[in-house]
């Protein structure tokens, strides 16, 4: 076994690596860029070594780099986790020309397996059921309309170098092809320095499952179950799951049998995971192989029991596989929701800035929590914008959902913008209830993209009731503050009034003990109890003998309370106070509506218009960019550029206005 581990990756990979190290007696060193000097991983760490700015290319992606920090260290072995340097054939061949051992399989499998035709090839050769479509390179469209005819459309045109989703395009028809083939060589080019592209059926409304795979150095071959990744987003995952609610124990056996065979053909080595798409009927295709740990390996952990990282590090020091197909059992069912730092009202776009406030959901045998950060971290635009990854782990499916949507209300993030009412709406609707999951449920759900989540039967009700319980406490820890005796507070009583979405709506609050109130609100009364006291960022407690947690913000007088994915301002009154307040005078909000916003914070890269300037709908005003992402903004209607707010090299904060017009 090794005695010392190096880390090539950051974030909440690399924490997540060194908690197993840790546990195993294993001496860890994280790397380190000018972006990453205070950074969770590298204080987690016996060592840290800096490897260069905040620039990928320049730190994260330096092999020479990674092996001088290797040799400086005395590391024996590197674990890549993912992304990164973790499917580079050159980092795994330097690694042992140094004599390091790369806790990944042999580079040779990373090179066959990274190639969609090559891997296609293989596949086919070892048994596994493959996409019918033409895997040899394609360079002239209208070769590429003879091949989608003869397939028969629709087609999917794929980068052979690609990934996460770029050089892709689904073309449904001869003119589709030409324009998809263009554009998916000029993305591929731009993106992977790799032009080459195939052609192959596309499967509509297809499921996307994958088998995890374990392979030792002497032979042995097993697969850990499928999980579940079809709730996707521009081909990325947002929520998986283990096990596929679309799968039996005959389909899940076929289908992991084909995995180990690929596995097999390949000289694989170390955990890696096959991808498959399905269709309804239950037939299945081999996507691609993914030959590195996956970002969702979480809940294949939390349903076989077994640590992934652990496995890999055994393997990688040439210790056979400790069980046979066999002795893998699965246990109840897990979910993974991937924690962003985003935007969903903006279309998703990155939000960065640092984590003012962060407290994450109380671990249990039912929630985990992987994370990289903690409260004070920056969230940078030189990475990917993840804060963590939330898992639950139950008996049932909808048990582990139920426990995931309370997890989402008890996590709180305040300093930047985040998807977790995104999230928890994906997971009320009623086709992920019924496990309906399709790749396409996203589009299909959210054709209009995302714009709030409507609450669910209860929310309101259960906001204002807990609105009225703060503000009774609140009230009457500030007249105690003054001096007055308790039972006898001025301006404390029972009867109150919420404003709540523009309506006023009473409820009486009375005290039945020691943090317990009886609350009646729109004609129902409850039995509310918590130990909140005035300050804390989540009251969590009891409605009805129901478990709630609520986070709590204040906006001015009102409060602004987020439970269910739905987030509310109300401000609660005394009776009198609130018939005055009813009879003042609404203040309008200042008319944006000739200025142009920056809708993310970002480096104002381009001004591509002047004062003077007349321009069109629809034509280019600036460039904003963030986490790497060019963001294009454009004129929403005709009109003349009167004034620029911003230059270019600027850091912009959202809705910062760039620009105003006449």
């Amino acid at each position: 076994m090794f005695d010392k581990i190096l880390i090539a990756n950051r974030g909440e990979i690399a924490c997540r690596i060194i908690r197993t190290c840790r546990r195993l007696g294993i001496g860890t060193v994280a790397v380190y860029s000018d972006a990453d000097a205070t950074a969770l991983h590298a204080e987690m760490a016996d060592e840290a070594v800096h490897v260069g700015p905040p620039e990928s290319a320049e730190s994260y992606l330096r092999i020479d780099r990674i092996v001088q920090a290797c040799r400086d260290t005395g590391a024996q072995a590197v674990h890549p986790g993912y992304g990164f340097l973790s499917e580079n054939t050159e980092f795994a061949r330097a690694l042992q020309d140094a004599g390091i051992t790369f806790i990944g399989p042999p580079a040779d499998a990373i090179a066959a397996m990274g190639d969609k035709i090559t891997s296609k090839r293989l596949a086919d050769e070892a048994g596994v059921n493959t996409v019918p479509g033409v895997m040899g390179l394609i360079d002239d469209p209208e070769e590429a309309v003879r091949i989608g005819r003869d397939i028969g459309y629709p087609v999917m045109i794929k980068a052979t170098a690609g990934g996460g989703g770029k050089g892709m395009r689904i073309a449904r028809d001869d003119q589709g092809m030409r324009e998809g083939f263009r554009a998916a060589r000029s993305e591929a080019k731009s993106s992977f320095a790799d032009d080459r592209v195939f052609i192959e059926k596309f499967v509509e409304r297809p499921r996307h499952i994958e088998i995890q795979v374990l392979a030792d150095g002497h032979g042995n071959v097993i697969h850990l179950g499928e999980r579940e990744c079809s709730i996707q987003r521009r081909h990325q995952k947002v929520i998986e799951e283990a096990p596929s609610p679309a799968l039996d124990p005959d389909l899940r056996a076929r289908m992991g049998e084909q995995a180990k065979a690929l596995a097999h053909a390949v000289g694989y080595r170390t955990a890696g995971t096959v991808e498959f798409i399905a269709d309804k009927d239950g037939n299945f295709y081999f996507l691609e192989m993914n030959t590195r740990l996956q970002v969702e390996h979480p809940v294949t952990e939390l349903v076989t029991g077994l640590d992934l990282v652990e496995e890999m590090i055994r393997i990688a020091a040439d210790e056979p596989l400790r069980l046979q197909q066999n002795d893998v059992t699965f246990n109840g069912w897990a979910l993974e929701a991937r924690v962003y730092a985003e935007d969903p009202l903006r279309g998703f776009l990155p939000s960065i800035g640092r984590l003012a406030y962060y407290r994450e959901p109380a671990q249990s045998d039912q929630v985990r929590v992987d994370s990289g950060v903690v409260e004070g971290s920056e969230i940078s635009m030189y990475y990917d914008p993840m804060i963590a990854k939330l898992c639950t782990h139950a008996p049932d499916r909808n048990t582990a959902i139920d426990i995931m949507q309370a997890a989402l209300d008890a996590y709180y993030v305040r300093g930047v913008n985040h998807n977790m009412a995104f999230l928890g709406d994906v997971m009320s609707k009623d086709r992920f209830r019924t496990g309906d999951l399709t790749t396409d449920f996203i589009e299909v759900e959210y054709p209009d993209g995302f714009h709030g989540t409507t609450p669910g039967p209860g929310v309101r009700e259960r906001l204002i009731v807990v609105a009225a319980v703060l503000q009774r406490l609140a009230s009457q820890r500030e007249a105690r503050i003054g001096g007055q005796i308790a039972g006898h507070e001025k301006g404390v009583g029972d009867d109150w009034v919420a404003f709540v979405d523009d309506e006023q709506v009473p409820v009486t609050v009375t005290p039945t003990g020691e943090g317990a109130w009886s609350v009646t609100c729109c004609g129902e009364t409850s039995r509310i109890a918590s130990d909140w006291r005035p300050g804390d960022l989540l009251f969590q407690g009891q409605i009805e003998e129901r478990a709630i947690s609520v986070q709590v913000d204040k906006a001015g007088a009102n409060w602004r309370l987020t439970h269910g994915g739905s987030t509310r301002d109300i401000r609660i009154m005394r009776p009198r106070a609130a018939e005055l307040a009813a009879r003042m005078p609404k203040k309008e909000p200042p008319d944006l509506s000739n200025y142009l916003l920056s809708p993310m914070p970002g480096l104002l890269t381009h001004v591509l218009v002047e004062p003077g300037t007349e321009v069109k709908a629809g034509e280019e005003l600036a460039i904003v960019e963030a986490m790497k992402m060019e963001n294009i903004l454009r004129a929403e209607r005709d009109g003349t550029v009167a004034k620029l707010h911003a230059e270019a090299g600027d850091n912009l904060s959202v809705d910062q206005a760039i620009l105003e017009f006449e």
